[in-house]
This record gives structure tokens, sequence and C-alpha cells, in this order.
């Protein structure tokens, strides 16, 4: 069976359950690795999802060193990449967590309107509602009971429809069991989310709303998808995973951390492309041995934009006077003003604020500032130190070489997995399945890499 899987994987890309039961009735290679035993769909889903899914990442381990040890394959230059797949889920299912919130938060206020009314037709029995800001499901749940215990209600004694009408006390009640239903609902969506994410889709939880390159809606509509991370070495995947964040910048360490996991070590150059370089991956890279290689977002601007580059009213080419203070074309000198820490950067990264002494009657105002008010400039020596020593790695022959690798390698693997292999689209639902069809489609294209490299070497010799 696991032969079968995997070389039906390495035949086609993806190997559907009905496909690899139907092959093994009519196509003979099939059929002589199953020893002529034709098994259904039923049975290659139990053996993938129970037998597979804890061995897959040993099984792709081991296909990995076993061609490391054949070919010598390089896994200190990692050339990594990564492509949003769209998830097989229904596009119109979207639950935000910012409008999940405010609606939660609209109920609180409905709730405590709620609290107030029931107060004041308890006045006679001397219990009182406590109101909040906020409410949990349990406070509300305990409400309802002693509510229903004091007024002595019973569902059963409910009537509804024409010609009755309803008590008060079965509004109160009926309304705050509405209310606490619905809060219920909120809790469970916001749990979903989580901390990290700000979307979901309600028929794959793990599937967060993404903005794809190509939207064949033609409405620039979000769409559930994954984000697909690989590392390739010398044209085979040396690590893959499936995360759930938007940006690129957030997975280049759980990527590297997962690398580490399966060989022990950090690769001495990842390299990536514009969407990786940020001060926390930049300073993760420090911390681990790894070489700068990574651009950041301003690289090309940086490298191929003259006039952008020798501004003189950018604050990073402005000379300084004997007493180090950042002096503007105009003469003046910019003085500290306050130091600010970086909205959600784990390593506590901080920016520093430096004024201009005086604007007034600058010559250059319209060129170097926007607003009426002594110029502001932000500086981070730290983060400017290592964009340099990024320019000076790519810029060098070496830095020059490996660019060109990775648009070869890391994009090319894409490419065969999308276009030549038909994998454009994930097939499973729920991150853990999602990231088993990852590791056998990645073993597949290894195998498929491997196999026509050993084709091809008879030929050229």
């Amino acid at each position: 069976m696991l032969k079968t899987v995997l070389f039906g994987f390495m035949d086609t890309g993806y190997a559907s359950l009905r496909e690899l039961e139907d092959r093994c009735k009519t196509n003979i290679r099939y059929m002589y690795l199953m020893d002529y035993e034709t098994p259904t769909y039923r049975s290659f889903s139990y053996f993938i999802n129970e037998e597979l899914k804890e061995p897959a990442e040993d099984i792709f381990k081991a296909i990995v060193d076993y061609i490391v040890d054949q070919e010598g394959v390089d896994l200190q230059h990692l050339y990594i990449d990564g492509s949003k797949f769209e998830a097989n889920a229904n596009k119109y299912t979207w639950v935000w967590k910012k409008a999940t919130e405010k609606s939660r938060y609209r109920l609180f206020s409905k709730i405590t309107v709620l609290f107030t009314e029931m107060n004041d037709t308890l006045a006679y029995t001397g219990l009182k509602i406590e109101t909040k800001t906020e409410y949990t499901p349990d406070e509300l749940e305990t409400v309802l009971n002693r509510y229903a215990s004091v007024c002595h209600i019973d569902e059963k004694d409910f009537v509804s429809g024409r010609g009755h009408r309803k008590s008060q006390e079965q509004r109160y009640y009926e309304k705050l069991k509405t209310y606490l239903a619905k809060l219920r609902e909120y809790v469970v969506k916001i749990r979903i989310c989580g901390p990290d994410r700000n979307s979901y889709s309600k028929t794959d939880h793990d599937a967060t709303f993404m903005r794809m390159k190509k939207d064949y809606m033609g409405n620039d509509q979000l769409l559930p998808a994954y984000n697909i991370q690989i590392g390739v070495a010398d044209e085979y995947i040396a690590v893959a995973d499936v995360l759930q964040h938007r940006s690129d910048m957030d997975c280049f360490v759980p990527l590297m951390e997962k690398f580490h996991e399966l060989y022990g070590f950090y690769p001495k150059y990842p390299i990536t492309d514009a969407g990786y370089g940020s001060f926390n991956n930049y300073l993760f890279c420090q911390e681990h041995g790894m070489e700068k290689f990574m651009k950041f977002p301003m690289y090309k601007k940086e490298t191929t934009d003259k006039d952008y580059h020798d501004d003189p009213f950018r604050a990073v080419n402005f000379k300084t006077n004997e007493f180090g203070e950042m002096i503007c074309p105009n003469g003046k000198a910019f003085h500290f003003a306050y130091r600010k820490p970086v909205r959600g950067n784990q390593y506590g990264r901080q920016e520093e604020y430096y004024t201009c002494e005086d604007c007034s009657g600058c010559p250059y105002a319209e060129k170097c500032k926007k607003t009426e008010k002594n110029r502001t400039v932000r500086i981070n020596e730290e983060l400017s130190a290592m964009h340099k020593e990024v320019i000076d790695n790519l810029e060098s022959i070496h830095g020059a070489l490996l660019r060109m690798n990775r648009s070869i390698q890391a994009e090319g693997t894409f490419g065969v997995m999308k276009y030549d292999r038909w994998y454009k689209r994930t097939v499973r639902r729920g991150l853990d399945n999602v990231k088993l069809e990852l590791t056998l489609v990645s073993i597949g294209h290894n195998l498929y890499k491997y196999y026509n490299k050993q084709m091809r070497l008879p030929r050229t010799a």
C-alpha cells in the first residue's frame, strides 16, 4: 500500500483515492505494486489517514536523506518561497474576528438594557441583577436560572402563536435565552480565530481568508486559503510547511524551526524574496548563525532607483555634526524627542524619533516635509545596519548567483507543482490533514525529480 500511494503521488503530483482504486484495476504498474490486489478507495483512505498520518514526516525525511547521500544535495543553501493555495472550503463562509467582537459588544449593551428593565419588574422581590460592561455565558446562565426560579417560570407553560398573549416574564426569559445563545456563538467564533488570525471559514475552521494573486471570481474577493511554504535545495523540497499567516514575513521562523527539527541544524544561507525581510527574521538569523540573504521590502527601490537612494532629504542620508547630531540640508540639527516600541514586535524593537530644531523659513520645506510643524524622523540604527549588510551580501557575486538560483529553484518548484503536475488547491480539510497532504505531494515531487535525473544520466553518458 505504501509503495502504491507514494508512486501515485510521484506519478501525477496528487493522487485521489478513487484514482488510486481505478489504477490498481487498469494500470499494469499499479497492479504490479499491489501484487494484483484491488483495494477500494476506502482502504486507501484508512491507510493514508490512520497509518500514514504519524510516520509521513519520517518517510519524507528518510527519502530526503537518501537523495542527499546519492546526489550530494547541499542543504546549507536553502531557497525559500511561499504560495497561497485555496482551501477546500466554501467561498462565502467567512467569519471575521473584528466584526464578531463588535457584535459581541453591541450584545453586551442590549443585555445591560434588558437587565435594567428586569430590575424594574423585580423591585418588589428585593432581587437585583448586577449590570456590567461585559458578561460571560456562565453569568447569563446563572441569571436565567435564578430569574426562572424567582418568577416560577416553566417553559412548558409558555404560549405562542395567534390568539395568545405572552406574559412579561416569558418575554424577558425568552429574550435573555436568545442573548445567551448568541453570546455563546460569539465566544466560540473568537476562540476558533485565536490570537493570531482575524478570520476563518465555517466549512474549514483552519482556513484563513487571504487575498489571492489570481482571482477567478473577478471581484477581488478574499478566498479561504493556506499559506504553503517550501525550502528547496538543489531542486528537491527539503522542508515544507502549511501555515495560517497571510504574510510570508511571519512564516520564516516556523519554517526554519521545522528545518532544524528535521535535520538538527539551520541552513547557512537561507535565500528569500522581499516578502521575508524583517527585523525579527534578521535577528533570528543572527542568533542562529545564518547569513542574511533575505531582501527587505524596499530592496529593489534602494538598489535600482538612484534618485531615491541619493535623496538628500532622507534621514539616512543626513550628515552629522561634531556632537553626533543629524543635520538637515538646511543646516538645522535634529534633537532626540522620544523612543517608541514597534507594535507587535516580539524582540522588543524600538524606534527613536528626532525632531528638527527649527523648520521655519526653510527653503527646502516643500521637498523635505508635508506639514507645517517641525519635521520629525524615526531612526532604527540596528535595522539600518542590517539593511546595509543585506545589500552588501546580495550585491556580491555570491549573492547574485543565489538570487538567480532562488528564482529558478523555489519559484520553479511551485511552477512544476501547479502547472506541470496540476496541484493548485488543497483537497483535504483541517490544518493537520493539509499538512499530511503536502508531505505526500512533496515526497512525490522529490521522487519524480530523482527519477528524471537518474533517467537522464545514461543518455548524458
